[in-house]
């Protein structure tokens, strides 16, 4: 067993040090390496005529000088310089990586001459790799792939805190105090073993014991790793199985390049480590000797931009920048925003036109005295069955820059704030961030927001307005920001809304509200004609899906408008002007008093009030329109499609008490009035007699009832199906 202590099985030994052999192997390495150092000095691009560039000399002495000491090697540069060089890096990257990094470092050296006096020494340069091959699945690593190159996509679940991993030790005895220095360490996590016993014989000394070596901290090199996990992406998962994880070991210049929640492809070796050593007791001590676990040691990440959450917030290229300010400048950029979102959905253009400000947003404002008032907008959906809102939110989540959706009754007041929990490792206690935390600079989505619990929503009121998140709890006080807009979607108390409730359709308190800027009443009325053009849409998107395919004229492609949107919230914050913000001021004290009026008429209160709140509301729409064309200055026109905006939503809802009578409001004397006429119209007819609609009209008429409250029951009566139209519609025959 005394191999076991010989330490050259846990790394290779640098040096060369077996005869024969050794001497083999380092002349091949070098050999290698003198390739490598070949290939990143001589490949180039381009052709002699047109000019060529040395790609990673360039990119070294550019990196070296901004003082990151890391380049990027594409496999597919390697193969087409050596193709021998590249298959050597595939099968054995374990030992042929540290020799491309040595031989990187060589070249920066060369590069970078003359230093600057303090940077003499040159600095240790870390190799990533990229590849254009195709990926596979979590699920096809198997033991042939051990400590090969491998490709796998997924989503970053967790990640752990950066932490220090020494590469090279320094040990020292406990008997006779003799150091050992610079002992290299292999990287990734499987550790190494100490030697067992001390070889510095002196005569006349107690020899030292077993396991004399402790390590001296201050005089090891140490680099930074961190650990993520990654779990395959959903769409790869067969049916009815649950994902697969894997244990990621990053180092170095790798650390902090992605978060939780974003879509990766990896390149990493496929490595082993020792498993954590089960507490056995007695007879299986041996049990699951040679078992070790898997992880992969990263040596490239490439962030995947396209599908939901966190894309395109990366920097914008000089062309891609020209290219979006000539969008903003062609005059019509307002109509096409709002015409490109969810095309596939027909009509409902001033939700849509809502929906795009939502997404630009207005700017925050820090006051002098530090508080800050908030720039995002929050809009409220409330509606009928099949109006396609939930298709509205899923878009919304696919083109915000973040976006997060939840459902109302999955989702608790811990899930959409933050929870604090005991970690597994440690025992103390952690916070982790809920929907609205991790959505920070982005759209929350919210459906089926009046299905959730009444406390878990009075959770979100604080995120709304103030923009943080307060938690004390478990011996943790803190606050979280939650800078994000809350797009949500509801259902009216009854399903359906129902015209002759009015306000009790509305089930939420006023404080949640008025906390939205915008609040739409999508319904769905009959019209034969819309119902028409409607479901001819609907037939094409299922026919010839030529709807998304071929778009209208003056419509924004998805990834382009991605962009856009992110560039926009980046670069603009634009301020109201004094002539707008006067003309607003007006108008809002006509705004209150016409819902003073309203009230007084009903005598009860608007179930969606009318407060300062909503003043706010129209300045950040007002803002959001001018960042649509990235202007600075917020002027009257935008003002004005700001104050038509919000009147559409808000005011037309606070003031559909029921909106019922062709004049008018409702009051509670027209809802009796309205029963009575229905009570003698049953008697007036039998079910199944006929009855010519014009003497109806004349009969309740004589009877000093007013002629809109006839119509209403007879509407009424039609819609609930107890009366029904014969001979073109002038007899009334009553079914029920």
């Amino acid at each position: 067993m005394s191999g076991f202590d010989d330490p050259g099985v846990y790394f290779s030994d640098s040096f060369g040090g077996g005869e024969g052999v050794g001497d083999e192997g380092a002349v091949k390495r070098s050999q290698i390496k003198k390739r490598f150092r070949e290939f990143l000095r001589q490949f180039r691009v381009g052709t002699d005529r047109t000019g060529f560039t040395y790609k990673y000399r360039d990119e070294l002495k550019r990196r070296y000088t901004l003082g990151e000491y890391w380049v990027e090697v594409e496999m597919e540069d390697l193969a087409s310089f050596d193709e021998d060089l590249s298959d050597c890096l595939y099968k054995l990257p374990t030992e042929n990586l540290p020799l491309l990094e040595e031989a990187a470092q060589e070249v920066a050296d060369e590069v970078t001459r003359p230093r600057p006096v303090g940077e003499e020494t040159v600095q240790d340069v870390q190799v990533m790799l990229k590849s254009d091959a195709h990926p596979a699945s979590i699920r096809n690593l198997k033991s042939e792939q051990v400590s090969r190159l491998v490709k796998v996509p997924g989503i970053i679940i967790s990640s752990t805190a950066v932490r220090a991993k020494a590469t090279r030790v320094c040990l020292q005895c406990r008997g006779c105090r003799a150091v050992i220095s610079n002992i290299p360490l292999p990287p990734g996590l499987q550790g190494y073993a100490l030697p067992r016993k001390c070889n510095t014989e002196q005569a006349g000394r107690v020899k030292c014991p077993v396991d004399p070596y402790f390590i001296i901290p201050d005089r090891c090199v140490c680099v930074d790793f961190q650990t993520l996990r990654l779990q395959e992406s959903p769409d790869a998962v067969p049916h009815g199985e649950m994902p697969r994880h894997m244990q990621l070991y990053c180092d170095r210049y790798l650390c902090d390049r992605v978060v939780p929640g974003n879509r990766v492809t990896i390149m990493g070796i496929y490595s082993i480590k020792k498993m954590a050593q089960a507490k056995t007791k007695g007879r299986d001590k041996g049990a699951g000797v040679g078992i070790r676990s898997a992880y992969l040691r990263v040596v490239g990440i490439e962030v995947d931009t396209e599908g939901a959450g966190r894309g395109a917030t990366s920097s914008v290229s000089p062309q891609e920048e020209e290219e979006l300010r000539a969008l903003a400048a062609s005059p019509s950029i307002y109509e096409s925003i709002g015409r490109s979102l969810a095309p596939s959905i027909y009509g409902s253009d001033d939700l849509k036109k809502a929906i795009a400000c939502l997404l630009f947003g207005g700017s925050r404002k820090r006051l002098p005295d530090g508080l800050t008032r908030r720039g995002d907008i929050n809009l409220l959906m409330l509606g009928d069955p099949g109006t396609a809102k939930s298709q509205l939110l899923k878009f919304v989540e696919r083109c915000s820059p973040i976006g997060v959706y939840t459902s109302g009754k999955g989702s608790s007041a811990a899930g959409l704030t933050a929870s604090v929990l005991r970690d597994p490792n440690t025992r103390g206690f952690i916070m982790e961030g809920g929907a609205m935390v991790l959505a920070d600079g982005g759209v929350v989505c919210i459906d089926e927001f009046d299905k959730m619990r009444e406390d878990d929503r009075v959770a979100i009121h604080e995120a709304m307005e103030q923009q943080t998140i307060s938690i004390a709890k478990a011996g943790i006080t803190t606050t979280l920001n939650s800078r994000c807009s809350v797009l949500a979607a509801a259902n009216s108390v009854f399903g359906r809304w129902d015209d002759t409730k009015g306000e009790d359709n509305i089930d939420f308190m006023p404080t949640i509200l008025s906390r939205f800027d915008m609040i739409f009443i999508i319904k769905d009325q009959h019209d034969q004609q819309r119902d028409m053009t409607l479901a001819r849409h609907v037939m094409n998107v299922h026919l010839s899906a030529q709807t998304q395919t071929e778009g209208v004229e003056g419509e924004i492609p998805l990834a382009s408008l991605k962009k856009y949107i992110a560039y926009c919230r980046t670069k603009c914050g634009p301020r109201l002007s004094a002539a707008a913000a006067e003309k607003l001021k007006n108008r809002y004290v006509v705004m209150r008093s016409g819902a003073r009026e309203h009230e007084r008429e009903s005598d009860r209160r608007a179930s969606i009030p009318i407060t300062v709140r909503q003043l706010e509301a129209v300045v950040r729409i007002a803002e959001s329109l001018a960042k649509m064309k990235l202007q600075a200055i917020a002027g009257e026109e935008e003002v004005d499609e700001a104050l038509r905006l919000f009147q559409v939503s808000t005011l037309d809802a606070a003031l559909s008490g029921s909106l019922s009578g062709v004049e008018g409001f409702t009051t509670q004397e027209d809802q009796e009035m309205i029963s009575r006429i229905e009570k003698q119209l049953k008697r007036r007819f039998a079910i199944g007699s006929q009855v010519s609609e014009h003497s109806i009209i004349q009969d309740f008429t004589k009877q000093k009832y007013p002629e809109h409250a006839i119509h209403k029951v007879l509407h009424l009566m039609l819609r609930r199906g107890e009366l029904q139209h014969r001979m073109q519609r002038k007899v009334l025959y009553r079914v029920k």
